[in-house]
């Protein structure tokens, strides 16, 4: 027990990013709170919470199909003409739903509506905590402890990541986030412990089920994300090329544990989970969003909302980068590759995938920008980085504040 409790798990970095996380809960908080005293449920609020609830009480799978007419549905919902959810599984509905089995059925009457809402928001707000905590975990390894806190700071106060958490007037894209983020840099994990003299399939048995998790979640929450199963295998063969034959054992393990987890979405039901995937768009790219310029303009602004700070972070980062050949090492490399795939991905979806795919690129972003700036602190400008970063921090942090006390409260 004794080393368990080591200074490398419980640390002031960890409790500096456990206090980090508690503040990015609490603005999520004010935004729920705000939303539940000011406005009835969104559209999309509504049907992910009807369609749920109705799978979970026996009836039809949510959005295979929807039984009211696709006109009658927001537009949120992307639907074919048979009224199928071509962008997503079940999970989302179960996942908006599963909470209110928790309360007794008179409690769950309109009136109480102010109440039971809470419940509604508690599967998003965890999922904010768990990819703050999970980022923090990977920057943390990549960048060390200065890193680390950086790159948790612009997450816990980035107003994308908040309002997701929140489920505040915006797609619910932060599982989809999630689980690209975890199926990555799990992946790459996998990867490197292949290269220990031990049986690496057994061995690796909690990994394979862990990146299945992360798998099903990314293509459970958007059918497009199917493209991290193969970056995650690109990634697997680029770090242990001498070991494909387990990456190829592990990787397809991993992806029969992920098509399990979704078909559970399903309940098990196998024509109806074939007819969800024949209706499922797994890849609507064009080439044409390329074409117009008034898509750099959206994609830029979709990143900035993430995370504003990376107006100023970004372009130093990237000219870093490539001015600098010690900061091109695989730990900076691989999030910067990911995070310009996903804008590349979302310009070329000009519907609703591609701007899941924006939000998911902002956390790759960010493990990039820390990398890159804590390679800068390490230099002799250290004193003169740390204060522009600390300057920025602080200048990111103060505007957000004020902008969530500007919101009404009923």
């Amino acid at each position: 027990m004794s080393r368990f409790f080591t200074r490398e798990r419980f640390g002031w970095a960890q409790f500096l990013a456990g206090g980090l996380l508690l503040i990015f809960f609490a603005q999520a908080l004010w935004l729920v709170r705000s939303d539940l005293r000011t406005s009835d449920p969104s559209e999309t609020e509504q049907v992910l919470l009807a369609a749920g609830w109705r799978q979970l009480q026996g009836g039809a799978i949510a959005g295979a199909p929807y039984p009211d007419a696709p006109g009658a549905l927001p537009p949120e919902i992307s639907r074919d003409a048979g009224g199928f959810d071509t962008e997503h599984s079940p999970f989302l509905p179960l996942v908006t739903a599963v909470p209110l089995l928790a309360l007794p059925q008179p409690f769950l009457d309109a009136g109480f509506s102010p109440y039971w809402r809470w419940l509604v928001h508690t599967p998003f707000l965890a999922c904010g905590i768990f990819l703050g905590a999970s980022l923090w975990y990977v920057a943390r390894r990549l960048c060390g402890y200065a890193g680390g806190l950086l790159a948790l700071t612009l997450y816990c106060f980035s107003p994308a990541m908040i309002q997701a958490s929140a489920l505040w007037h915006t797609d619910p894209d932060i599982f989809a986030a999630w689980g690209s983020f975890g199926a990555i840099f799990t992946a790459i994990a996998v990867a490197h412990t292949l290269y220990a003299p031990r049986e690496v399939v057994l061995w690796n048995w909690r990994r394979i089920v862990l990146l299945g998790v992360a798998l099903a979640i990314a293509v459970g929450s958007e059918f497009s994300m199917i493209i991290v199963a193969l970056a995650a295998l690109g990634f697997m063969l680029y770090v242990a090329p001498i070991r494909r034959g387990a990456v190829f054992v592990i990787w397809t393990a991993s992806c029969f544990v992920a098509a399990l987890l979704l078909f559970a979405t399903y309940f098990f039901h196998p024509r109806i989970f074939l007819q969800g995937l024949l209706h499922a768009s797994f890849w609507g790219a064009t080439w044409r969003g390329f074409t117009v310029p008034g898509v750099y303009g959206v994609v830029g602004s979709q990143i900035l909302r993430g995370c504003p700070a990376l107006a100023l972070l970004l372009p130093l980062a990237f000219a870093a980068y490539l001015a600098w050949p010690r900061t091109r090492y695989f730990g900076n490399t691989a999030p910067g590759l990911v995070a310009l795939l996903f804008v590349l991905l979302g310009m070329a979806h000009p519907h609703l995938a591609g701007a899941g795919f924006l939000f998911a690129s902002v956390p790759f972003f960010l493990i990039f920008v820390s990398g890159v700036i804590a390679d800068l602190m390490e230099t002799s400008y250290r004193s003169i980085v740390a204060a522009c970063v600390g300057g920025l921090l602080l200048a990111y942090i103060l505007w957000n504040i004020t902008a969530l006390l500007h919101i009404p409260h009923g």
